[in-house]
């Protein structure tokens, strides 16, 4: 399957959805609580609605699911998957620190061949398909070649999500053993991954938008995405990032 026109649109759209964001952003913004008391914004609504407009123009017989907007269409086919904005809690109190993230999921494997990264605010876009590299701003994108736990950078979004047992244990060992650890978290921090500025992200919760481009992302720069098993998917609601020579290292002390 040629991707090209896959990541092509895909970068696209993101970047007309991220366009869609910017004019909502360190303005005045009215927004809703989820049932989970998470935020949700016109910004989120309109640019998951963009993204699904020029998907369904394009390619109608793809299925879609959405965080906003929910599932389409058959999944075993491909599958577009959208967050219009990761890291809504930053956008409403704006923070530069959100992303659109897009993927196109293989359904017969389950796996995303297509990932894209925009972040709008910072002029960035980190993005990949699957056997073509990962890529910065049009530029070849590599994770880092630290080694040594100890030098190590280590991410998380947010501490008081381990609420599961041993979560809060399994980060106070990988804080202990790492050089610096940072909250520059949701999909940001994987694009820090990626692109070798850290070398950890974990996240104990992420919905399949949330992870749906990181795995191919981080595979083509070469490092890992797994959940918190060391399972490489996007389907089982959690996240670890790494460079790949950390991978079991990170997962000793995880499990």
């Amino acid at each position: 399957m040629d991707l090209r026109p896959y990541l092509e649109f895909a970068l696209e759209a993101t970047w007309a959805a991220g366009r869609i964001t910017l004019g909502y952003f360190q303005r005045p913004l009215a927004e809703d609580r989820k049932p989970d008391n998470t935020p949700v914004t016109a910004a989120d609504r309109e640019s998951e609605g963009e993204i699904r407009r020029r998907i369904s123009q394009r390619w109608p017989d793809h299925a879609i699911i959405g965080e906003e907007y929910g599932q389409q269409g058959d999944l075993t086919g491909l599958t577009w998957v959208i967050d219009p904005i990761d890291g809504t809690r930053s956008f409403v109190c704006g923070v530069p620190l959100y992303a659109t993230l897009l993927a196109l999921v293989d359904g017969q494997t389950q796996r995303p061949v297509v990932g894209v990264i925009h972040l709008p605010a910072l002029g960035e876009t980190v993005y990949a398909a699957a056997g073509a590299g990962c890529f910065w701003n049009g530029r070849r994108a590599r994770v880092s070649a630290v080694s040594d736990l100890g030098q190590a950078v280590a991410l998380i979004t947010c501490l008081n999500q381990m609420e599961k047992p041993g979560q809060a244990e399994a980060w106070e060992r990988l804080r202990d053993a790492t050089y610096i650890q940072r909250t520059w978290g949701d999909a940001y921090g994987y694009a820090l991954v990626a692109t070798g500025r850290a070398e950890i992200m974990v996240d104990p919760a992420m919905a399949v938008w949330d992870s749906a481009p990181l795995q191919v992302i981080l595979e083509e720069a070469g490092g890992t995405l797994t959940d918190w098993q060391g399972n490489p998917t996007i389907w089982t609601g959690s996240a670890i990032g790494t460079n790949g020579l950390l991978f079991p290292d990170v997962m000793r002390l995880m499990t």
